[in-house]
């Protein structure tokens, strides 16, 4: 295992690496869904139909990124987090720019299983690195900055590649932003130090930091709470996933809006309403999931729960104006969750073995939310055209928006066996 860092931490370094991680972040969402703003454009230069662009924006992707994340993972428990996560982003980058050259549906697929090689190699040390960094009392607060991610890269991919796209072409927004993540590489590994495993954590652990794969599911198989959140989280993301990658085209197709104007509206929609809801997951997780573990999982199904009523009224809105207020507080509530679920997931397992447990919440929630999210939001749009022409897509997410009740369903069952599952 690669020496971890001995140097002391101070606050301001803390804050430094903390920067750092979120920004490898915002690359992996922004490389991630910049396909979403860019439908329109490679629709009609491919010629491709909404469900081979859902497989393109879900499948491709998820196919290799939730399988590998596990092996990344036990590379990262096992070596150095911060290595891996940059050599994740070199690969990611690279293959995000390749997108850019793809002349047909197969060829554009397999680009997009490389972004998921990549990718797969960046969340789950990430997380680790920040318990091992932050304690306890304000690691929820950590998260959820890091968090910030989401939003910032799914606003940062709609406006910068809505803006490439209008000014230029689909192939170049591809091919900057590629290009950028490239260049940031070797400019994390040189300021982001290796911390020590449990570092941050009241007691340091005793365990070594080699422990076998199977004693890590071991753990995790044993408690409900973990397939609970896996579950409730995949169902989320088949939601938010899905909308993130077909709202741009429905504001296209229903409120006639020109590429860079719907890149502009959902940019600042996830600004506001996103940074706002991740940002307060956290701030509510820190002050009752310390005193109540069960909280992690009460406040994600709450906000799932109020989420389905404004997103549907503000995909129905007879008026894009009404329509903008109206995401702004589904956007907040939808991925709330991050925080308190991913340092409940933190919480179910000993210091050394934190990125693989995350790789493996990480699987169940990619495969399901990230793999068939916007496959199924696709297929629906086509089964749907017939009957209902260009509307199709818009009533497809609405019947989507099911998913969220099944969601916090499942969270609400996790509340109680949290509490004895805590590690």
């Amino acid at each position: 295992m690669t020496q971890a860092t001995t140097r002391p931490v101070t606050p301001a370094y803390r804050g430094l690496v903390l920067a750092m991680l979120l920004l490898v972040y915002i690359f992996n969402f922004l490389d991630r869904q910049i396909l979403g703003i860019l439908v329109q454009p490679i629709k009609a230069d491919l010629g491709l139909t909404d469900t081979q662009l859902g497989a393109l924006g879900g499948i491709a992707f998820a196919m290799l990124y939730s399988t590998l994340a596990i092996p990344l993972a036990l590379l990262a428990d096992r070596t150095s987090r911060s290595w891996v996560i940059t050599g994740s982003l070199v690969v990611w980058s690279g293959f995000t720019a390749l997108c850019g050259t793809a002349t047909s549906f197969w060829q554009l697929f397999a680009y997009r299983l490389g972004v998921g090689v990549g990718e797969a190699g960046g969340v789950a040390p990430s997380y680790a690195m920040i318990a091992d960094y932050f304690p306890p009392e304000s690691r929820a607060r950590a998260l959820s900055i890091y968090s910030l991610g989401v939003p910032l890269g799914l606003a940062g991919g709609a406006i910068l590649g809505g803006y490439i796209a209008a000014t230029v072409d689909w192939r170049t927004a591809f091919v900057v932003v590629g290009v950028a993540g490239i260049v940031i590489a070797p400019i994390f590994r040189l300021i982001v130090r290796e911390p020590a495993r449990g570092g941050a954590d009241a007691v340091a652990p005793t365990a070594t930091a080699r422990a076998p794969v199977g004693e890590v599911f071991a753990i995790l198989a044993r408690k409900p709470s973990f397939w609970l959140m896996g579950f409730a989280a995949g169902f989320s993301s088949m939601c938010g996933y899905g909308l993130a990658f077909w709202v741009p085209s429905v504001l296209v197709r229903s409120f006639d809006f020109e590429l860079f104007d719907a890149a502009l509206f959902i940019g600042t929609v996830l600004l506001i309403g996103g940074s706002t809801g991740v940002l307060l997951g956290g701030s509510l997780a820190d002050r009752f999931g310390t005193r109540d573990h069960g909280a992690y999982a009460k406040l994600p199904a709450i906000a799932w729960l109020v989420t389905v009523p404004f997103f549907a009224a503000a995909l129905l809105a007879p008026s894009p104006v009404v329509a903008w207020f109206l995401f702004l507080i589904p956007n907040g509530l939808n991925i709330l969750w991050l925080g308190p679920v991913n340092t409940a997931v933190q919480g179910l397992v000993p210091a050394h073995m934190r990125a693989t447990a995350s790789a493996s919440f990480l699987l169940i929630n990619n495969l399901i939310g990230l793999g068939l999210g916007s496959w199924v939001m696709g297929a629906m749009s086509d089964s749907m055209t017939a009957r209902f022409g260009a509307e199709a897509l818009r009533y497809s997410t609405v019947a989507a928006l099911g998913f969220y009740l099944i969601a916090a369903g499942l969270m609400l069952m996790a509340v109680r066996p949290l509490r004895r599952d805590w590690a």
